[in-house]
């Protein structure tokens, strides 16, 4: 009969597994699993302790109950080098703890990454007597939705805690954890002031982070509804991301469909290899709209001499950030997950306190967050598009289309932030061309109507300029006294606009349209200078 299948941490199945059945604490059956990953043995329904080994994947041993109408899903971690810290986000003096995965002993320490890496200082050692004492063991099943749960497994000693407290100074820290066999991973941990120290606020885009990592097998991109009943052999064939009629994954399910994800798991593509600089050329597919790409925007603010205090978005959420204590507040590269508190709050701070909002980025605010707890979250991601490529429809009244996700939930973000994305122009990039040279904006440049910005970029997966990989326009929802800037010379019209628009309480908006343009930053003069121009205004 058929018991279960077996799994990696992306949910790829594993041949070749060896699982041993006992009962009674005496063996019943010794099996291995198919090319599918399937584990056939002839037992009887109930329950059993089975050890599963597998080389270059950690042996585990687990209580499970047999039941013909419920495959079990075993799972392994393969053999390497992983860490994420929990809470992924702190304020200063606040702790968390250090969860990492290795094979062997490693070394870690604590950096601070601004314009320059900075070393804070070395955390020690790691290793244990007994053998391959630091590796980690997940789950069983789906724990996309409730973590990894690391360090709960013989991590019982109070002689042996893993917890740091947040540094005195806010910002983007990392921890290197490093081998004698020379491997090598880091991992993020945002540290926000116990106390406002600047008059600006950045916001890291956690819950973005969070939509894009599928590691345990799900993310809002990978089986984003739920696992399927069988691991993936081939991804091409197997998954709903590559064969739905409807677009990536499952965005075509009602959002009740979407099931829990958890912030509690590694984010392998938040990794930044140690060599790399904040004036680098970001690398990579994931890197250049995520942690790393952020990084460069803080490498910017400190070579320009602006103090800012660092937060996640979790904290604007949960109130931690006070936003009358900040003049303006940023938000950059691609916050596309918000809550409708987040957005809410942002909105009240701008229109009735007088609040400054700087939206450096490209497709964001663009699909509802529902926050469950202190470290899972949910997707209100249905969406079926329109020939159009605009938006999204109905999905009771075909005939009715969004400007978004979020306006499908709630309201089009163009109402906060002046633009709204649509597929034109995705995928390409290029400069703006400038079209109100006159505005204070623009102040210093030199440029004049019709000349092209925003050439520069270190933008590696999207070259050719600050307006690209994913774009905002104008819409119907913006507010009736936004000015449009420059635009974008992306093909198809797709190129994003730069507005601004003022509140009669002293609030003001300015949005880029662009996930590339924080790329552009620290190369291109006069992306460099308008960035200045607005903080500079806006703080004022």
């Amino acid at each position: 009969m058929l018991v279960g299948y077996v799994s990696d941490e992306r949910y790829v199945a594993l041949e070749g597994v060896a699982l041993e059945f006992e009962q009674a604490g005496r063996s019943v059956a010794v099996v291995s699993s198919t090319p599918r990953g399937a584990v056939y043995a002839d037992l009887a329904p109930g329950p059993y302790r089975v050890t599963l080994v597998k080389d270059g994947y950690g042996p585990k041993s687990v209580q499970m109950t047999v039941d013909p109408a419920q495959p079990y899903q075993f799972r392994l971690l393969s053999d390497g080098l992983l860490g994420y810290m929990w809470p992924k986000w702190v304020k200063s003096g606040q702790r968390s703890e250090f969860r990492v995965h290795s094979v062997e002993p490693y070394r870690l320490s604590l950096w601070r990454y601004g314009l320059e890496k900075e070393f804070i200082r070395l955390i020690g050692w790691y290793d244990e007597h007994g053998p391959r004492a630091t590796m980690q063991i997940t789950p069983d099943g789906d724990y996309v939705q409730t973590g990894v749960r690391w360090n709960k497994v013989g991590y019982g000693s109070p002689h042996h805690t893993q917890l740091l407290a947040g540094p005195q100074r806010s910002g983007l820290y990392y921890l290197h954890a490093e081998t004698p066999s020379g491997r090598f991973f880091s991992f993020p941990w945002v540290v926000a002031p116990e106390h406002p120290t600047a008059a600006v606020a950045v916001l890291a885009s956690t819950m973005t982070w969070n939509a894009y990592n599928n590691f345990g097998g799900r993310g809002n991109y990978v089986n984003a509804t739920s696992l399927p009943p069988t691991p993936t052999v081939n991804g091409r064939q197997d998954l709903a991301r590559y064969n739905s009629t409807v677009g990536y994954s499952e965005w075509g399910a009602r959002d009740e469909a979407y099931q829990p994800v958890s912030w509690e798991r590694p984010e392998p593509f938040n990794h930044i290899p140690r060599e790399v600089q904040s004036t680098d050329p970001i690398a990579g597919r994931q890197a250049c709209h995520l942690a790393e790409a952020e990084w460069r925007f803080l490498a910017w603010l400190e070579r320009e001499g602006f103090a800012y205090d660092f937060y996640s978005e979790h904290q604007l959420h949960n109130g931690e950030l006070p936003l009358d204590a900040y003049k303006v507040v940023i938000s950059q590269v691609h916050p596309e997950y918000w809550s409708v508190k987040m957005y809410e709050d942002i909105k009240a701070w701008v229109r009735q306190r007088g609040g400054r909002f700087m939206y450096l980025g490209g497709n964001g605010l663009n699909c509802e967050v529902e926050v469950l707890d202190d470290h899972r979250m949910r997707y209100k991601t249905h969406i079926v598009s329109p020939p159009s490529g605009v938006g999204s429809l109905d999905p009771d009244d075909p005939t009715k289309t969004y400007e978004s996700r979020f306006h499908r939930t709630h309201e089009s973000e163009a109402n906060l932030l002046g633009v709204v994305f649509s597929e034109t122009g995705i995928m390409t990039a290029a400069p703006y061309e400038t079209l109100k040279p006159e505005h204070w904006v623009f102040a210093g440049t030199g440029l004049r109507a019709g000349d092209r910005f925003g050439s520069h970029s270190l933008h590696e997966r999207i070259p050719g300029g600050a307006s690209g990989h994913e774009t905002d326009k104008m819409s119907p929802s913006s507010p009736p006294n936004t000015i449009l800037l420059a635009v974008g010379l992306n093909p198809e019209n797709g190129g994003a606009h730069m507005t601004i628009y003022e509140t009669p309480s002293g609030g003001a908006v300015f949005s880029v349209g662009s996930i590339t343009w924080p790329a552009c930053v620290l190369v291109d003069d006069h992306v460099s200078r308008i960035t200045t121009n607005v903080l500079t205004r806006f703080l004022a």
